[in-house]
C-alpha cells in the first residue's frame, strides 16, 4: 500500500509521531512517501511525495493540514486518514492517543469512507480564463487584503443576478466548510449528505443581507463592483489565493471529484458536533 504523509512541522510532537508511523510500516505492508518540508523529521529518510498515485494519505496537524491534503490528491480522490494534533481538528479521526490501532484499522480495511463534495474555482478576464480550476474542499472566499475596508460585490447564480452585496467579502462553502468560516459569519450548518452550497457575506453592512443555501449543481459568480476592485483575493480553504484585477469574475461551482475521509469510530456526525464545537453545551448552567 503506497501511503503518503503531510504534516504541520510547527507542532513539536510530529517527530515522534512519524518515527512510529515509520515503525509501525513494515508491519502492515505501508510504503511511505513524504512531502519533503518534513524530511529531517523521520528517523530514516523516505521517499518525497513526487506525484505517484497513493493508496492512503496520512495528516498530521489540524484541519488546515487536511484541507492541504486533500488539494494535493485532490484528481485522485485517496482515502485521507486525518491524525489532530491541533486544537480543533473537526475533520480528523484519529488521535495521537490511538496512532498505532488506526493504521492496523485502515491495514485490515476497518473504517468507512465519507464522501464530500469539493468547489473548482474559475477566475476569468479579459475574455480569457486567467486560473483554472483551483480546488477547496472547504470554502472560495472573495475578500479584501490590507486594511479592513467594505467592498461591494456582485452575486450571480445560474446567470441570475442575486444582489450586489456592500461587505467585507463573500464566503462560497461546502457542506463540509459550513461548519468553518462560514459559520463563524454567521451562516448555518449544512449536513454532509445534503447536496448544497452556502454563500454568506462577511460583515454585511445590512441587516438585510442573510447566508443563502443553494443546489450543489448551482454556478455561482462573483464580481467587484468598481471602484473598489484595488486589493482584492480570492482565497481557497483560506491557505492559498490570487489577487483580482479589475473586471474579473470569479465562477465557483462544484468540482467532478470527491474528498475521501476515513471514518473510524462510528461517532455521528452531530455527536462530533457535540464534542468538538461544543455544540449546544449547556453544562456551565445551573437548574433552578
Amino acid at each position: 500500500m503506497n501511503v503518503g504523509v503531510v504534516g504541520n512541522p510547527r507542532y513539536q510532537d510530529l517527530r515522534g509521531l512519524l518515527a512510529r508511523v515509520a515503525a509501525a510500516a513494515p508491519h502492515h505492508g505501508f510504503k511511505l512517501s513524504s512531502e519533503p518540508k518534513l524530511a529531517n523529521l523521520w528517523p530514516k529518510p523516505v521517499p518525497a511525495l513526487d506525484g505517484r498515485r497513493l493508496d492512503l494519505l496520512l495528516t498530521f496537524g489540524g484541519d488546515g493540514t487536511l484541507l492541504r491534503g486533500a488539494r494535493l490528491t485532490a484528481p485522485h480522490e485517496v482515502p485521507i486518514l486525518g491524525v489532530n494534533i491541533g486544537r480543533v481538528g473537526f475533520l480528523a479521526t484519529a488521535s495521537p492517543d490511538d496512532l498505532e490501532e488506526a493504521l492496523a484499522a485502515v491495514a485490515r480495511g476497518d473504517y468507512e469512507l465519507e464522501s464530500r463534495r469539493s468547489l473548482e474555482c474559475v477566475i476569468e478576464g479579459a475574455g480569457k480564463v486567467k486560473h483554472p480550476n483551483t480546488v477547496a474542499l472547504n470554502d472560495v472566499v472573495v475578500h479584501k487584503s490590507g486594511v479592513a475596508r467594505v467592498i461591494h460585490l456582485r452575486v450571480s447564480i445560474d446567470e441570475e443576478e442575486v444582489g450586489q452585496y456592500s461587505a467585507d467579502g463573500i464566503i462560497v462553502a461546502t457542506q463540509t466548510g459550513s461548519t468553518a468560516y462560514s459559520l463563524s459569519a454567521g451562516g448555518p450548518i449544512v449536513v454532509p449528505g445534503v447536496d448544497a452550497l452556502v454563500i454568506t457575506a462577511i460583515c454585511p453592512h445590512t441587516l438585510a443581507v442573510r447566508p443563502i443555501v443553494v443546489p450543489s449543481r448551482a454556478n455561482v459568480v462573483i464580481e467587484v463592483v468598481p471602484p473598489w476592485t484595488d486589493e482584492v483575493l480570492v482565497s481557497y480553504d483560506g491557505q492559498v489565493g490570487t489577487h483580482l484585477e479589475a473586471d474579473d469574475r470569479v465562477r465557483v461551482r462544484q468540482a467532478p471529484t470527491v474528498v475521501r475521509l476515513i471514518r473510524l469510530a462510528k461517532e455521528g456526525f452531530f455527536a462530533r458536533l457535540r464534542r468538538k464545537l461544543q455544540w449546544g453545551d449547556l453544562s456551565d448552567r445551573q437548574r433552578t
